[in-house]
């Protein structure tokens, strides 16, 4: 749905008086009487999110999210699923009323409407047409999930506490309502995720605990113990209850068994017993579950992306709460998370009570599988492969996000790197679009950042004023790209006043040698020592400052721009070259600018990546480059002095140079080491080169990109022109299949390795043609 959404006969609603009230939870219900011809559609939206059930059954979450002051709509078509008669059409709304990573703050409202055809079957703010409720069976003085998302889960649930979704109408007293003035509205844009659904695959091990004092150190998240104005929740004197440390007393003594997991088959879990489920990779999802309770019972489920070495689960490893939790009388219930979670295991515990679980599942919540394929006769690169792809999936519901579990929050640099992942998958610039427009949408001034600040990660708050002056650098990047992949014109003119903007901040911190000097907010180039050498003067900053500026002028036609970068790259080339390594920065001492000798792995990267040096310019270093450092290196016995890179962005930097120098048997060899034990782990890659923090973080997804230029020999892809450019590379593998969604069709190429050059065989759509160019000389 591209053109603009509207509404006949709806408008906003939310219980009179609690509009901005935290952590609300609230059901709206509408009897839809299925008409003689369909079709049937549902259009909703609200700041935060929704979860849609039809007749007790799950159908859609959510909107996709919107730049402050704007609301995108979601369309469903409610007619396969309708049955002869009435229907029950019930929605669960939360309204968080909190500052995030993930939603907006924004007061609570929800707006939707059902039509058949032109008829209006049921509108919000019509009459009675939709019935208000309260849900108080969600507890709402809890903990907030993290520093980044709002609220975490716990349910007190009593029998019938569910009826209102599909039985007769509920006996408690609807809630009245305040109606609202439409609000400005956008077409969603991007495609609907699936929802399919996934089980475990074993139990992994099974057993009892025993509830004991607190850890001297037990972990306590900031989003525990730092509420306040600038980060908005229940203080912790005013929770209900704290499943995080409760989880925390518990001393487990489980065996590990293994066995294959049977959904009907009752788990039996009493007073002090456990076990834990294995969906045998990473997931995004829906936790889903029945259970059978035979006398009051507490159940607390704790998640994570892997499991320990020793068997354990780590709920803090990411600084998550992620335990959703449930009080339980005694009754059946069918029980699905409201809020997704990212997981590979997870242990069910009851710590007093008497269940029985059964048809334990996740929900898929992802963008739908995408459309290429890129299969090699190296199985342990087909897993790397099927790695980034799902983590592009997780990561692409509405927009590009850097994590789908600690902060689903839409952060610049990952945003660069993924767009191009997710058009090689896709052939589609649907999500960047849906991205891009969010930021183009975002308020000027916007609230705690420097004038002309652009934030680096959006849809979100920034409270505490937290800004990353280096990522909108990636933004400008990112839109001239953009527009060679999509064409579209309109949306990338659009920026040319708050990039302007955005240059005009930056030029406020330019010192007398054209050069950002101590740049104000939290100044970032990757997860490593880098981030300790930023000030007064950080040469990798000013390369990437070099590199917008230059595509800004070419994308907005301001030479000027292209004389600052010009002048930024000379006076970093007579400064940071220390005759052997590019330096990272320089301090001022006394007023004359100094050269530090910090020298990193990332720093060299970004010489070569952002046109400071060149293997002719710089022969000597580039050697080391591709001979001494990477990941695979010891640094304790390797260049000692050259402080490692990251996950995060070091090493992409890497594997992207090596794919442009056309050494891509090399790089190969590189991403399947780097790689593959993390698609072996979890089946997803990391934001680290180890498990401290997200294991499916979504800049990681540009290995396709990579596979791309070395497996298939794809330089480019260009929409605009129907053209394909080939510079093929001699590659270590047997054979290749592979087909790619383009606009109007599909690109299908096979590869057999039967002597020099090999065969293939390349079918593309009408309209397009392939161009071959010769192999670039390895640097």
């Amino acid at each position: 749905m591209d053109s603009t959404p509207g509404f006949s006969a709806a408008r906003p609603v939310w219980p009179v008086g609690r509009e901005t009230r935290m952590n609300d939870f609230v059901g709206f219900r509408a009897i839809i009487a299925r008409p003689a011809a369909g079709p049937v559609l549902l259009r909703f939206t609200t700041p935060y999110i929704a979860k849609v059930l039809l007749n007790g059954a799950f159908l859609a979450y959510g909107p996709a999210r919107a730049a402050h002051g704007h609301y995108r709509v979601d369309e469903i078509d409610l007619t396969p699923r309708l049955r002869a008669g009435d229907n029950v059409l019930a929605v669960e709304v939360a309204g968080y009323n909190v500052n995030s990573y993930y939603f907006l703050d924004q007061p609570s409202f929800f707006l939707a409407e059902v039509l058949a055809g032109t008829q209006v079957l049921a509108a919000t703010g019509r009459g009675a047409d939709f019935t208000v409720l309260d849900l108080p069976e969600r507890i709402r003085n809890v903990q907030r999930y993290s520093f980044q998302r709002p609220f975490s889960e716990v349910y007190h649930l009593r029998p019938g506490c569910h009826a209102w979704r599909s039985g007769a109408q509920p006996g408690e007293q609807p809630l009245a309502c305040t109606v609202f003035p439409l609000p400005r509205l956008l077409p969603r844009r991007v495609p609907y995720p699936q929802y399919g659904v996934v089980q475990p695959l074993r139990v992994q091990a099974e057993g009892g605990f025993v509830r004991g004092d607190l850890p001297e150190k037990p972990w306590r998240d900031r989003s525990l113990t730092a509420i306040s104005p600038i980060l908005k929740g229940f203080p912790e004197h005013e929770l209900a209850w704290i499943p995080s440390l409760e989880y925390q007393r518990f001393r487990f003594a489980l065996q590990e068994c293994a066995r294959p997991y049977a959904p009907d088959q009752e788990l039996p879990l009493h007073d002090g017993r456990a076990l834990t489920l294995d969906l045998g990779s990473n997931r995004t999802g829906f936790l889903g579950f029945h259970v059978r309770v035979r006398r009051p019972t507490r159940l607390i489920v704790a998640l994570d992306e892997v499991l320990q070495e020793d068997g354990s689960i780590h709920i803090g490893r990411i600084d998550v709460t992620a335990v959703p939790s449930w009080d339980l009388e005694p009754g059946e219930y069918a029980i699905e998370t409201f809020e997704p979670y990212t997981l590979r295991v997870l242990r069910l515990c009851v710590p007093s009570g008497d269940c029985a679980v059964t048809r334990v599942q996740l929900r898929d919540y992802a963008a739908p599988a995408p459309a290429a394929r890129l299969v090699t006769s190296d199985p342990e690169l087909n897993a790397v492969i099927d790695a980034a792809v799902e983590t592009a999936r997780q990561n692409a519901v509405d927009l590009f996000y850097d994590d789908p579990s600690r902060e689903r929050a839409g952060w610049l640099c990952d945003a660069f790197f993924q767009a191009r992942a997710w058009f090689d998958l896709t052939g589609s610039t649907a999500v960047e679009h849906a991205f891009l427009e969010n930021l183009l949408l975002a308020p000027e001034p916007f609230p705690n950042l420097p004038e002309g600040e652009i934030p680096g990660a959006y849809p979100a708050d920034f409270y505490e004023g937290l800004h990353i002056p280096q990522w909108p650098m990636y933004l400008v990047l990112q839109l001239e790209e953009y527009r060679q992949r999509s064409g579209h014109d309109a949306l990338v003119e659009a920026f040319a006043g708050k990039i302007g903007r955005f240059f005009a901040f930056l030029a406020r911190h330019r010192n007398a040698d054209g050069l950002l000097e101590r740049l104000p907010g939290w100044n970032f180039i990757e997860w490593s020592v880098v981030n300790d050498c930023m000030q007064d003067v950080n040469y990798p900053t000013n390369l990437l400052y070099a590199a917008a500026l230059d595509a800004a002028a070419r994308t907005w036609r301001r030479p000027e721009w292209a004389q600052q970068a010009a002048q930024v790259r000379a006076a970093v080339l007579h400064q940071s070259w220390d005759g052997e390594f590019f330096v990272d920065n320089a301090v001022r001492v006394d007023g004359v600018l100094r050269p530090t000798r910090n020298r990193t792995e990332c720093g060299q990267y970004f010489a070569f990546w952002l046109g400071l040096a060149t293997p002719d310019s710089h022969p000597q270093l580039w050697q080391r480059v591709l001979g001494q450092l990477g990941p695979t290196r010891d640094a304790q016995t390797t260049l000692p002095e050259i402080h490692p890179a990251n996950a995060l962005i070091g090493y992409l930097v890497r594997f992207e140079l090596l794919a442009r120098h056309g050494l891509n048997a090399q790089l190969l060899a590189e991403m399947k080491a780097y790689y593959a034990r993390m698609a072996a782990r979890t089946g997803t890659l990391w934001e680290h080169n180890d498990l401290r923090a997200s294991a499916c973080q979504g800049f990681a997804s540009h290995v396709v990109t990579w596979m791309l230029h070395a497996v298939l020999g794809i330089e480019r892809v260009d929409p605009a022109a129907r053209q394909i450019v080939l510079r093929p590379q001699p590659i270590p593998l047997a054979w290749v299949d592979a087909r790619l969604p383009l606009p109007g069709g599909e690109l299908e190429l096979r590869w057999r390795q039967e002597g020099a050059p090999g065969m293939r065989q390349i079918t593309v759509p009408a309209g397009w043609r392939v161009v071959e160019q010769a192999g670039a000389t390895p640097g």
